[in-house]
């Protein structure tokens, strides 16, 4: 597949999220995401080398969500089923798609939710943030 060669707007994004029973779930009313990823530098540096050297170690990756807090949403009740502890192994799969599910890339993998905290302030929306940890490898696929 050819690589995309073109910026994108974000306005197009979705989350899915696909809990215990396996089925898939978009997110509604998402505002924001961010996705992390991370690769630990292991030194290897010997004697008399005279300058650092690192060689890369285990990946991680991270990341969270912000929302408009709907409860009728099945997504969202997911999300904070398994913030509390549902699911049978605690874990989910997230597949994020920053540009859309027609163009772009699709970011998938398991994740631990770790945090879900709604907020309500009397002269805005009631918004909430879901945070979470992937477990394994994140899967970049080009659309």
């Amino acid at each position: 597949m050819a690589a995309n060669t073109t910026a994108y707007t974000g306005e197009n994004g979705v989350i899915k999220f696909i809990g215990g029973d396996s089925t898939e779930v978009a997110v509604a009313s998402v505002r924001t995401f961010s996705v992390e990823q991370e690769v630990q530098a292991i030194e290897s540096t010997v004697m008399g080398a005279g300058a650092r050297s690192y060689i890369p170690g285990l990946r991680q990756y991270s990341g969270s969500m912000d929302l408009y807090f709907r409860d009728d949403d099945a997504g969202q009740r997911n999300l904070v089923s398994f913030a509390n502890g549902g699911g049978s192994e605690g874990l989910g799969s997230i597949e994020l798609f920053p540009s859309g599910e027609t163009t772009g890339q699709k970011l998938a993998g398991n994740v631990v939710i770790t945090n879900f905290a709604i907020t309500a302030n009397f002269d805005g929306m009631v918004e909430a943030t879901c945070s979470f940890q992937g477990s394994g490898a994140l899967t970049i696929t080009n659309i």
